[in-house]
């Protein structure tokens, strides 16, 4: 006997789960509702099988294929218009018109004896059996009466409470004769219960109805969708499951990875090649698909996530649904009944309330409070670029793919033929990431330079010399798990803003150019990259006096890659060094705050005990560095800008030092009293960069350890900073103690607030209006001057719902009284 799996339904009220896959896809217990019926039928013999297909056919056909993975036959009878329960069958006459068939629906999740259903169909010589079951709420499924020997007495479809005669229902599950097909008329919407049933009742034909024991479940609703996963994982319904129990109820699926402490109460199951951090705790009900990344701290408790979900840190889920490929953020909450479709972003700290339906392919911006359905807007705005370039978490949100369109976009913004560097930190995910962008700007007749493993400011200062651009793969500062994809100019610079917009533009029309074959671009690797950049550096930057001044200095390269120019550096500078921590670990590309904290500690003790006059320590590429006084003191970034600033204005002392506005004022004190003038920025690097170029500029800074050395680079470069700092020490002599206790201090402090995009204009406009009669500076943001000399800056971040606010004031306590203030007005506005 061959068997008919209709699957060509659309599942409208399981919409968005199945806006994109059809609903016999869904998964239960991380196998296809549809491979449950399947297995079923095989279990009974029925491996010749038919399935009807026609919404969304095609992702059913190329899931099963021909049914060999599972050990059956599959044909299918594709339906170009949907023809109702008994048309659709009607449709695959030619291959059922031989023998008696069973009908089931591929959308429905049952143990039934099928075999018993089978032999009464026979016994009873019956044209039509109707597998009935009996359920508590018959609303929604069509009721049938049968006498003592089965045969069907009445029909009634979908009936309310005053019609309802019975609780035994239909559930769509048939074993039928050929000749039923005499009465469904082909091409034509015909339906079984409604049209055929009571025609063939009405001429006496012999349709009876069989009572099944068992389980049987139609998942046409999220509440049935959700309670069909427990059922399974409660063992109420007999289907294979996939895995082993590591305990109790505790199904683990092939090449899970389960960490010790993360916190499993069954009964659920966890996918193939998931990974749960220790710190996670799932609880019941809850299934996890095939490569699910759970991070530390999340809670998921009956919680369906589909394949390849990210699920950050502190993340809340609650009796929800999660489509495949969707990525919800750090800390996100989605609460008891909402859906989340396939391939969605769900920010940081946002929250989903309960029975909200978010469609495929949205966004949720950080911070959102989503209260209502989010059908074809997203909530959010769309960011290629943030403050570091294209960032996120690697093989989340930057995965190969993603660099590959990225680089065929920035190629396509340059002339063919033209020369792009690519550089990386040393870590494998930013190799792998390179190599990928390398093949896409070939492919679109670019040539290469790869630079390899090279410090930021090398990429830099060698993409500045002929070549029209370059990128730069490093692992993002502080976060082990997230690169950033930085993009330069001719320049060497991060791209303009106007860049970043005409990169944006083609990545997201996805216009990329590719070349003929003859055009494809050649791969070069530059030999003698350190010593070419050493040189320049030497020539170009002032180390009078050094050889003479017999510095003893303490260099930490921080495992990074600014030790790999520390030695050609080093040596033709003329200093006594002592070099700490140069090798390169691959598994740490970067160092948390804390990490980085410690290493200044113990930086100060080998000062201290080494007599030196002072210790410097570089980021892992080499942009920044911190300092350490000849007393093992650490000296903060900020103050150490200020220490930079003094030396400079004080031998200079004339010309401009280029400043974000978000700088303490003592430094315009600091200037002035040398003679220099501060040029404030805006907080963006490509504005550093912009003042850094001009003529009249002598130094730059960010208070984050970045400076800028006009007279050999107008980016931030680590190695230049520190060779002009060796050189201002010696030919001023002074220690660093003595430079910092001469400078006023400073009390600026700063807070973040989480701001909804869409309430972003409103926050800035009441700010201003708030402002008054008090002075205001727009440089950036808004910069509120009170009339002691006080100061707020109020800056909405580019990239994110965030607000970030700055005060200066006499002391903390003045500092902290202003940022409550405008704190206050910040959020005020947003609500």
């Amino acid at each position: 006997m061959k068997a008919v799996v209709m699957a060509g339904g659309e599942g409208t009220r399981l919409r968005p789960m199945t806006a994109s896959m059809p609903k016999p896809l869904l998964p239960v217990a991380n196998r296809p509702i549809m491979e449950h019926v399947l297995r079923l039928l095989k279990r009974h013999g029925l491996t010749e099988t038919v399935v009807t297909v026609q919404f969304l056919a095609s992702l059913v056909r190329s899931y099963f294929g021909d049914g060999e993975e599972l050990g059956m036959e599959l044909t299918y009878a594709n339906e170009e218009k949907p023809l109702g329960t008994a048309g659709s069958v009607k449709n695959a006459e030619e291959a059922l018109k031989d023998d008696s068939f069973l009908v089931i629906s591929g959308d429905a999740l049952t143990d039934f004896d099928l075999t018993d259903l089978i032999r009464f169909h026979k016994e009873r010589g019956a044209l039509v059996t109707v597998c009935l079951t009996r359920v508590p709420n018959p609303l929604e499924f069509g009721i049938t009466i049968v006498d003592d020997e089965g045969k069907v007495e009445r029909f009634l479809e979908k009936p309310t409470w005053g019609q309802v005669f019975s609780d035994t229902v239909n559930t769509g599950i048939y074993v039928m004769e050929p000749e039923v097909f005499d009465y469904v008329e082909p091409d034509v919407p015909v339906d079984w219960s409604g049209d055929v049933f009571p025609q063939l009742m009405k001429e006496g034909k012999p349709v009876y109805g069989y009572v099944a024991e068992g389980y049987w479940e139609d998942v046409g609703t999220h509440e049935s969708y959700v309670k069909a996963q427990a059922d399974v994982l409660e063992g109420k319904v007999d289907v294979e499951i996939d895995g082993f129990e590591l305990s109790p109820g505790v199904w683990v699926a092939e090449g899970a990875e389960v960490h010790p402490d993360a916190v499993l109460r069954g009964p659920l199951y966890i996918g193939d090649y998931a990974k749960v951090e220790g710190g996670a705790e799932v609880r019941e009900h809850t299934v996890v698909g095939s490569n699910v990344v759970v991070k530390s701290g999340a809670f998921l408790h009956k919680a369906v996530v589909h394949d390849n979900v990210y699920i950050g840190p502190q993340c809340n889920l609650r009796g929800c649904v999660i489509g495949k490929n969707t990525d919800v953020m750090r800390a996100a909450r989605i609460e008891d009944g909402a859906v989340v479709g396939d391939e969605c972003f769900i920010g940081e700290e946002s929250i989903v309330q309960g029975n909200v339906r978010i469609y495929p392919f949205k966004t949720v911006e950080a911070g959102a409070f989503v209260n209502t359905s989010v059908i074809w807007e997203s909530r959010g705005q769309a960011h290629l670029f943030g403050a570091r370039g294209v960032s996120g978490i690697l093989n989340v949100e930057i995965t190969p793919e993603l660099a590959v369109r990225l680089a065929g976009a920035y190629a396509t913004t340059l002339k063919k033929g033209s020369t792009v560097t690519t550089a990386r930190d040393h870590s494998r995910g930013a190799r792998a990431l390179k190599r990928a962008m390398i093949s896409a700007l070939q492919a679109s007749a670019i040539d290469v330079t790869d630079l390899e493993n090279v410090p930021l400011p090398v990429a830099r200062q060698l993409t500045a010399r002929g070549n029209a651009g370059g990128i730069m793969i490093r692992t993002t500062p502080g976060l082990p798990e997230s690169v950033d994809i930085m993009f330069f100019d001719e320049r060497g610079a991060d791209l303009s803003q106007a860049g970043q917009r005409k990169l944006d533009r083609v990545y997201a029309r996805q216009e990329y150019r590719r070349a003929f074959p003859g055009e494809i671009g050649d791969l070069r690797f530059p030999s003698s990259v350190f010593d070419a950049y050493t040189g320049a550096l030497l020539r170009a930057v002032d180390t009078t006096g050094v050889a003479e001044a017999g510095l003893k200095i303490v260099v930490d390269s921080a495992n990074g890659s600014a030790g790999l120019v520390l030695p050609s550096l080093l040596g033709r500078l003329g200093v006594d060094s002592l070099t700490i921590n140069p090798g390169l670990t691959e598994a740490r590309p970067t160092e948390t705050v804390e990490e980085r904290r410690a290493g200044l500690v113990r930086l100060g003790e080998i000062v201290g005990s080494a007599r030196a006059d002072f210790g410097i320590r570089f980021d892992p590429v080499g942009e920044r560095f911190s300092l350490v006084d000849e007393r093992g003191r650490i000296i903060e970034d900020e103050r150490t800008l200020l220490v930079l600033l003094d030396l400079v204005a004080a031998e200079r002392r004339s010309g401009r030092v280029a400043l974000p506005v978000t700088t303490t004022r003592i430094a315009e004190q600091v200037a002035a009293y040398h003679g220099t003038q501060v040029e404030w920025t805006t907080t963006s690097p490509d504005d550093l960069t912009r003042v850094g170029r001009e003529e009249s500029t002598i130094f730059g800074g960010d208070g984050r350890g970045g400076f800028v050395v006009p007279e050999f680079s107008s980016v931030f470069d680590g190695a230049a900073a520190f060779v002009r700092l060796v050189g201002l020490v010696a030919r001023t002599q002074l220690t660093l103690s003595q430079i910092d206790a001469r400078i006023p201090r400073a009390h600026v402090l700063r807070r973040d607030l989480a701001t909804p995009w869409a309430v972003k204009g409103l926050v800035m406009r009441q700010v201003v209006e708030a402002a008054g009669e008090r002075e205001v500076d727009t440089t950036d943001g808004v910069r509120i001057v009170e009339p002691d000399g006080r100061w707020v800056m109020v800056l909405p971040d580019p990239a994110e719902a965030v607000t970030h606010l700055w005060a200066e004031g006499p002391d903390s306590t003045s500092a902290e009284a202003l940022l409550d203030e405008w704190s206050a007005v910040v959020e005020n506005a947003g609500r």
